[in-house]
């Protein structure tokens, strides 16, 4: 069982990596500013530095997804609830990476919390909506208003400029490099929190477990979701994706302070979206699809753990 948590884990952290780690650089590939794979390699080294950072600064986080608090603490001790929660978290992102949406790991590891706790026995649904749903529901309404408005402030101010400049691209890759690193200082300890269980966390050896899958699956199966961020978004010059960037890094940055289990995903999709709606070039085709692949994300990790977990008590 063992093995089978710590193989679940690095399942969830490679789709993790494959499906989210280009959210960051979509913009520097979108907007024609550097090419795919010079991005998805800016994109591993600076989520790779928030993966290292997140064993410092991210404790509060590793304590919400250990499920304390969510579910009575005797569960979070149990071996098959631990991979339950893993696979089902981790079937459901290698499912969506292989479609090409970008979905939240956030939200898979929340339904896959709660669907097997609510199989096992009691959930504690203040705090599932407390530190959890809420901060889900409120980041990506967020993040469309600080998208389109931080675009028209810079827009205001002439930083923001429709072709490239030499000032504007180091500003652009930092802006990039920003949100990959606070993705890495956020979504890790999302990850690692379900090796706590099993004692896995000394020395660090968690994290390093997770960024190493992270970065497999950003180099390896980012590519489907790389074009549906870059291209089937919105429209973008190299200024309107600066801007998305920004926007993205702040609002992520902010909620890792404070301990919010807010999606990278929806931050990130959310400020591109307020881009395009703000510029008129929001393509909702893709827009509305890549919606409804967040609401029926949590229900089907849910369902997966809780099928995996009752599974694993009948064999057991």
């Amino acid at each position: 069982m063992l093995f089978l948590i710590i193989a679940a884990v690095v399942v969830v952290a490679y789709a993790n990596g494959g499906n989210a780690n280009f959210k960051g650089v979509a913009s520097l590939f979108g907007s024609g500013t550097t090419s795919y794979r010079t991005a998805v390699n800016w994109a591993a080294l600076t989520t790779a530095a928030g993966c290292g950072a997140a064993a410092f600064l991210a404790t509060s986080l590793l304590k919400t997804f250990s499920g304390k608090g969510l579910v009575p603490d005797a569960l979070i001790a149990d071996p098959l609830f631990l991979f339950a929660v893993a696979a089902g978290a981790g079937a459901t992102g290698l499912l969506a990476t292989r479609l090409g949406f970008p979905v939240s790991t956030t939200h898979m590891l929340t339904g896959a919390l709660l669907g097997a706790g609510w199989i096992a026995g009691e959930v504690n649904i203040l705090k599932l909506w407390e530190s959890f749903i809420r901060p889900l529901l409120l980041s990506p309404v967020l993040a469309v208003l600080a998208g389109g408005l931080v675009y028209l402030i810079l827009k205001t101010l002439r930083l923001a400029p429709d072709h490239r400049t030499r000032t504007l691209d180091a500003l652009h890759f930092l802006s990039a490099g920003a949100v990959c690193f606070a993705r890495g200082l956020n979504d890790t300890p999302k990850m690692a929190a379900l090796l706590l269980g099993i004692g896995w966390l000394h020395g660090s050896t968690g994290i390093i477990l997770v960024a190493v899958a992270m970065a497999a699956g950003g180099l390896i199966s980012a590519r489907q979701v790389a074009e549906t961020l870059a291209h089937k978004i919105t429209g973008m010059n190299p200024g309107q994706g600066f801007s998305a960037n920004l926007a993205t890094a702040l609002l992520v940055t902010t909620a890792n302070y404070h301990g919010f289990p807010v999606s990278t995903t929806h931050v990130s999709v959310g400020a591109l979206l307020g881009i395009g709606v703000t510029t008129r070039q929001a393509k909702w085709r893709t827009v509305l699809p890549v919606l409804a692949a967040w609401v029926v994300t949590l229900p089907v990790s849910a369902v997966v753990a809780a099928v995996i977990f009752v599974l694993g008590r009948q064999i057991s």
